[in-house]
């Protein structure tokens, strides 16, 4: 079992930025995909950024340009840098951890854009 523990969400204005944390412990192998995801009220859960053991990384083409992730695998950490928010930011952000077949999630963080 992996259990992820988010942190880092809250409230800032339009054009502001947020760093998230995710630390990961349990049985943790190589190989694995951190990243989070956003679920906003009556949407989809929808990829913001994803980052492999080796450091390749994905974006969801809404975040491309404001957003950077990052990992510490020593730290089982994963970050992500969310710079030039705007209100359809607004979102509950989740932490996943992938490997092989298993998907593991957290238990979500708010992060609040005011315009």
């Amino acid at each position: 079992q992996v259990q992820l523990v988010e942190s880092g969400g809250g409230l800032v204005q339009a054009g502001g930025f947020l760093r998230l944390s995710c630390a990961a412990s349990g049985s943790i192998f190589r190989g694995n995909v951190m990243g989070w995801y956003r679920q906003a009220p009556g949407e989809p859960r929808e990829l913001v950024a994803d980052i492999t053991d080796a450091g390749s990384t994905d974006y969801g083409d809404s975040v491309k340009g404001r957003v950077t992730i990052s990992r510490d695998n020593a730290k089982n950490t994963v970050y992500l840098q969310m710079n030039s928010l705007k209100p359809e930011d607004t979102a509950v952000y989740y932490c996943n951890m992938k490997w092989s077949w298993r998907s593991y999630w957290g238990q979500g963080t708010q992060v609040t854009v005011s315009s």
